[in-house]
């Protein structure tokens, strides 16, 4: 490994994963979150997204029929990335994704994903 060629440590890995995502969520999503944070756990990237919610997301949330709509959206549209999520993974931290997992609230505008991935983090970003 030449001195241009160094290993990422963990942090700039988290940095580079939370930047993509953010990017992710702008261009496919249509809103990046005002606040983004990414933890690598063993074989699971987890990723803190606040403030998601558009203007009207918020409005028709302050309704229970509207909170359920706001969530199977965005649960629809996310389940539908799974691509680009899957080159995210691939092309930041050098590993497959196998599973994705996200949830988010109506509530406060904040989504937590969770992805696994076929290599332990702790290895690769000591």
């Amino acid at each position: 490994m030449t001195l241009n060629q160094r290993r990422k440590t963990r942090g700039e890995a988290e940095a580079e994963f939370t930047k993509a995502i953010i990017k992710f969520e702008k261009e496919y999503l249509g809103r990046g979150p005002l606040d983004a944070r990414t933890f690598f756990i063993n074989d699971m990237i987890l990723v803190r997204l606040r403030g998601i919610l558009t203007p009207a997301e918020m409005k028709l949330a302050e309704k229970s029929e509207g909170r359920t709509l706001v969530k199977e959206s965005r649960r629809q549209l996310f389940e539908s990335s799974r691509p680009l999520l899957e080159q995210i993974v691939q092309d930041t931290v050098g590993t497959k994704l196998i599973s994705l997992h996200t949830d988010m609230s109506t509530r406060t505008g904040e989504r937590i994903i969770v992805l696994t991935v076929d290599g332990d983090l702790n290895e690769k970003f000591p």
